[in-house]
C-alpha cells in the first residue's frame, strides 16, 4: 500500500479511536466535565505520525464526538482549541524526539503541553464561546478552567505511553 493511503488510513483510526476514547471512558472530575481520554490518542498521533495525523484525528474527532452526542454547543470553540493544541505539541515532540536529556525533552514537552493547551483552551476556545454566545470572556474563560486542567492532566500522563510506544507502533503498522 503507498504511504499517503496508509497515513490516511490511520489518521481515520486515529479519528475512530479518538470518538471511542472519548464516548466510552469518561472519568468525571469536576462538575459537568469529564477527562476526555481522546487526548490520549491524540498525543500519541502527534508523537508517532506527526502534527498533522494528530490534529486531524483531535479535531476531526472532537467534530464527530459532538455530533453523536448532540454537544454541538462548545464543539467551534473545542475543535479550533484542539487545532492549536495538535499543532503545537506534533511540532514539538518532533523537535524533542531528537534530545538525549530525558529530563530536558519532558520538561519542554511538559511546557508545550500547558501553553498550547492554555492557548487552545483558555483563549481561543473562551473566545469564541465568547462571540458566539454572547458571553462575558471572564465568564466563558472561568468555565473552561476546568477543562484546561483536566485537558492538561490527560496530555501530561500520556507522554510516557507516547514515548514507550512510538517505535513500536510504526513498526506495527509498517509506516
Amino acid at each position: 500500500m503507498k504511504k499517503s493511503i496508509k497515513f490516511i488510513a490511520l489518521t481515520g483510526i486515529g479519528i475512530a479511536l479518538f470518538v471511542t476514547f472519548t464516548l466510552c471512558l469518561q472519568v468525571p472530575v469536576f462538575e459537568n466535565y469529564y477527562l476526555c481520554l481522546g487526548y490520549i490518542v491524540m498525543a500519541v498521533y502527534c508523537y508517532s505520525m506527526g502534527a498533522v495525523s494528530g490534529t486531524i484525528a483531535g479535531c476531526a474527532g472532537t467534530f464527530l464526538y459532538c455530533v453523536l452526542t448532540g454537544g454541538m454547543r462548545g464543539m467551534p470553540g473545542w475543535v479550533i482549541g484542539n487545532l492549536v493544541i495538535g499543532i503545537t505539541l506534533g511540532l514539538t515532540f518532533k523537535k524533542t524526539k531528537i534530545l538525549n536529556q530525558l529530563w530536558l525533552k519532558a520538561i519542554i514537552n511538559f511546557l508545550a503541553i500547558a501553553i498550547s493547551t492554555a492557548v487552545g483552551i483558555l483563549v481561543l476556545k473562551s473566545f469564541t464561546e465568547c462571540i458566539l454566545y454572547a458571553q462575558p470572556f471572564a465568564l466563558r474563560a472561568g468555565k473552561n478552567v476546568f477543562a484546561f486542567v483536566a485537558d492538561v492532566f490527560v496530555l501530561e500522563v500520556s507522554l510516557p505511553l507516547c514515548m514507550g510506544i512510538d517505535g513500536k507502533l510504526l513498526r506495527i503498522m509498517k509506516f
